[in-house]
């Protein structure tokens, strides 16, 4: 039988106590981001001392450490950026998550040794997109969040490179890294950090102008859960298995990561998944928004439209609710201080005051009736705990803890010879020496003293599994000399743990094109009347999708690709791409869904073989007037950029369907602020546009910086 690898178990730490919960609980590797340049930038995070503190801890215990740079950088950032990345290389962080595609070439080509993995927000979701990144030099692909268990199957087999993938926690409902809505809507970018969650707020659906859901959460996705599906993701081959959550609690990441440790450990060990249904209810306690297999193992309801928020566990039914009392029937343990919450009515609070037979009690157990004061009336029927008092208190007392290393040891103490010690933790081996032995006049130290004694390592990272000891008896060792030797053993131990990587620095090259300075319009439309109504217009390209292009005929038409592409065919005309593994083809223009916020991405994309690149919806005049300035002053050349100056632009697009319920190809989401969104349908993805139109005036001032090409978008009628 083929052994199976064993993947790593990859744990977020959203600060120093929860990546000390996760290395508890035995992860392999964590993943955390500092003050800068994360795509969680509302997460505590580390600073610049915390960061090189937490290194040394997890390499201490043989724990990996990705740090997370993986937001958009522009163009005034880089220098800064650099600088950043220089740190944390030299400090030895084990990889760099990145998304910036720019970014990534210029560490790579700076930094040949430093270990990079392509962020999940890159978007990478298809055989080719791996290919491109694994080409460019990356270690690890982290793939969207859509990837299913037969896709990843197919990449895994086919390519080199290491694959990690999601397997507990939230999920955003649009496509890994091509996400707007809060940019757009509210300024707030989720390519730089600062989401404001707009699919977790409330919507209605509007067809034919009529509001046709119940619920109201319409794009607030469940919680992904993987655990009964492990063993056929560690049998897929994946190297690195993610948890998501560095905003949630040390408690949480506790749990859910010795839940997994747990079930990985218990398939390879005999091909049986172990999940502990009590832990796993515990942490449903701590976190959860209902539970999901996700796209992963093709399960299509992936949304809670009921709430967007923590639901806790179900623990009772309200029977009667007067007088400023309610009563509930308990299905689970009720303690004070625990946190309730009527669903319906959403009112929650703490649990100061309990009774049970008119008496007040601290517990009550399944099948008790109690009563709960509530100055006000309740109409709702089901109570869920939300915070577990007891629980908490548990994982307090719990995370107290610090993992222990075990180590085995030698020691030899013979007469008229120095004092040795050896220690081994399987991997590294130290050998130290104290004073010589003399023989004891009056007090000999017994063989089991010494051996109490050095097995006393206090506050370091070891225990000691096995201590044997060689050597006379009628010696004597002082006490102070034998804690001297255990502590220079163990202080020696840290330092062979605490590896260092070679530091290479080099200089960053590319070979470019030279692009003409033109004043070019190009259109991007959705059918024949459009076309009819355009076409005798001076545009150098007009953008169409297959049905269209194949119905016309027109030497300036360009095939839009979709920038969800699981699989690639065959094209021989001009395409306009929108996704890494496009680049594939030959003729290529790129699409704004590349994410272009700095010219070290133009230049790339330019590098390899695009004509053209259309700049990032997320960029403003003054930013992209230094991207061009750079571009100039770098390469002493010209880039051809295109910039969308008219149009709905798409905010989101997602592989969860939400018209298909109603059976229609297109519909309107409604927001709190009577804005309305287009949602259409193509290729079975739902697209989501901005309920307002980008109509940019006194356009010439583009040409005059530098862009080439200026766009229409007339792909959404309103």
């Amino acid at each position: 039988m083929i052994e199976l690898k064993k993947p790593e178990l990859l744990s977020p730490a959203g600060n120093f106590e929860s990546l000390k919960a996760a290395i508890l609980a035995g992860c392999d590797a964590v993943y955390l981001g500092g003050k800068l340049f994360g795509a969680r930038a509302f997460s505590n995070n580390f600073s610049n001392d915390e960061l090189v503190e937490a290194i040394n801890y997890a390499h201490l215990y043989g724990v990996k450490v990705y740090v997370t740079v993986n937001t958009l950088i522009y163009e005034h950032e880089v220098d800064r950026f650099m600088n950043y990345i220089d740190f944390l290389y030299k400090n030895n962080a084990d990889a760099l998550i990145i998304q910036d595609i720019g970014m990534m070439d210029l560490i790579r080509k700076t930094y040949p040794l430093l270990e990079l993995h392509a962020s999940t927000q890159m978007h990478i979701h298809n055989l080719e997109g791996v290919k491109l990144v694994q080409k460019l030099g990356l270690k690890r692909a982290v793939l969207a969040r859509e990837s299913s268990i037969d896709l990843i199957k197919e990449i895994k087999q086919n390519t080199n490179i290491e694959l990690e993938v999601f397997i507990h926690g939230a999920l955003c409902i649009s496509y890994s890294g091509q996400c707007l809505f809060s940019s757009l809507i509210g300024n707030r970018s989720g390519n730089r950090g600062s989401c404001a969650g707009s699919c977790r707020q409330k919507y209605n659906l509007l067809i034919d102008n009529k509001k046709v859901n119940d619920e109201q959460y319409l794009l607030s996705t469940k919680d992904l859960c993987s655990l009964e599906n492990i063993g056929e993701l560690i049998e897929s081959g994946v190297d690195s298995l993610k948890i998501e959550g560095r905003m949630k609690s040390p408690s949480y990441v506790y749990l859910v990561t010795k839940l997994y440790r747990e079930a990985i450990d218990s398939y390879l060990e005999n091909k049986k998944v172990k999940i502990n249904l009590e832990e796993l209810n515990d942490l449903k306690k701590i976190f959860n928004r209902q539970y999901t297999k996700g796209f992963l193992f093709d399960e299509k309801d992936i949304v809670n439209s009921y709430r967007p928020n923590h639901l806790g566990i179900e623990i009772g039914k309200v029977i009667k609710s007067q007088n400023n009392y309610i009563d509930i029937l308990l299905t689970d343990d009720l303690n004070i201080n625990d946190g309730i919450r009527f669903i319906d009515d959403d009112i929650g609070f703490i649990v100061t005051s309990l009774f049970k037979n008119k008496k007040r009690v601290e517990h009550a157990k399944k099948g008790d009736v109690v009563s709960i004061y509530y100055k006000g009336k309740i109409s709702s029927t089901k109570v869920v705990k939300t915070t577990d008092y007891l629980l908490n208190k548990k994982n307090e007392d719990i995370l107290k803890n610090k993992k222990k290393i075990n180590i085995t040891g030698i020691l030899e103490a013979y007469l008229d010879k120095p004092l040795k010690l050896k220690i081994t933790d399987g991997n590294n081996e130290v050998i130290v020496t104290g004073n010589i032995i003399e023989k004891s006049i009056t007090s000999p130290i017994s063989h089991e003293r010494i051996i109490e004694q050095i097995k006393k390592t206090g506050n370091t990272i070891y225990q000691f599994k096995e201590l044997k000891i060689k050597g006379d008896t009628n010696i004597f060792i002082p006490i102070k000399e034998l804690n001297d030797l255990r502590n220079k053993a163990t202080n020696l131990l840290n330092e062979k743990r605490l590896y260092q990587y070679k530091y290479i620095k080099e200089k960053y090259t590319i070979e470019l094109p030279n692009f003409e300075k033109e004043e070019n319009y190009n259109i991007l439309i959705s059918n024949i009347n459009q076309y009819n109504k355009i076409k005798n217009n001076s545009y150098k390209y007009i953008y169409m999708e297959q049905d269209l292009f194949n119905q016309i005929e027109d030497d300036r038409k360009v095939l839009k690709l979709s920038r969800v592409l699981e699989h690639h065919l065959n094209y021989n005309q001009k395409l306009l791409v929108g996704e890494l593994g496009s680049l594939i083809y030959k003729d290529i223009l790129a699409d704004f869904s590349f994410n272009v916020t700095n010219s070290y991405a133009v230049a790339l994309l330019h590098s390899l073989n695009v004509k053209q690149v259309c700049l990032s919806y997320e960029l403003t005049d003054s930013q992209i007037k230094n991207l061009i300035d750079a571009y100039h002053n770098r390469y002493h050349k010209h880039p051809n950029l295109e910039l969308v100056i008219y149009g709905n632009l798409e905010a989101m697009v997602s592989k969860y369907n939400i018209n298909q319920k109603y059976a229609v190809d297109s519909s309107i989401l409604l927001d709190r602020f009577n804005n309305k969104y287009p949602v259409i349908i193509k290729n079975n993805l739902m697209y989501i546009y901005d309920y307002k139109k980008r109509n940019y005036k006194n356009v010439d001032k583009y040409f005059e910086m530098g862009i080439n090409n200026l766009r229409y978008n007339l792909d959404v009628d309103i």
